[in-house]
């Protein structure tokens, strides 16, 4: 009798064990990322991923106030550029969109246009969300 007590709690001891090894090995890869050397972990606003990429570049660089200066400049002007080309191409970006949904409705039933475009907006409402949020670029 003795020994079937010690073979039941040594089995038990081994899962309990095998238990706490397990739950410790996936909190280890939960809460651990691991980056490359020196890499930093990804911005969530373009304000964060700027304000990120101009201090690696003042450290790195070891850049004077002056030089600090012209590249936020530098940064202003692209960011413009971009945004200005962006508004010039957006017709031509709404022009595509509405010829796919014109060919996507084109094969759809009545009842398949009617959720589709119900889908198109809660697309387009999650959309302006991320773009209110930021969206990219420095």
């Amino acid at each position: 009798m003795t020994r079937n007590w010690t073979i039941g709690f040594s089995l038990t001891l081994v899962f309990v064990c095998g238990l706490a090894v397990g739950g410790f090995g996936h909190w280890l890869y939960a809460n651990n990322t691991v980056l490359a050397k020196g890499q930093k972990p990804a911005a969530k606003t373009p304000e964060e991923a700027r304000r990120v990429y101009v201090e690696e570049m003042q450290t790195r660089l070891k850049l004077n106030q002056a030089q600090s200066v012209q590249l936020n400049a530098a940064l202003d002007e692209t960011r413009a550029k971009f945004q200005a080309m962006k508004e010039r191409r957006r017709p031509e970006v709404k022009q595509i969109q509405q010829e796919q949904v014109d060919k996507i409705n084109g094969f759809l039933t009545e009842t398949q246009r009617g959720e589709y475009t119900k889908l198109r907006e809660e697309r387009e409402e999650k959309a302006k969300q991320k773009a209110a949020t930021g969206g990219g670029g420095c």
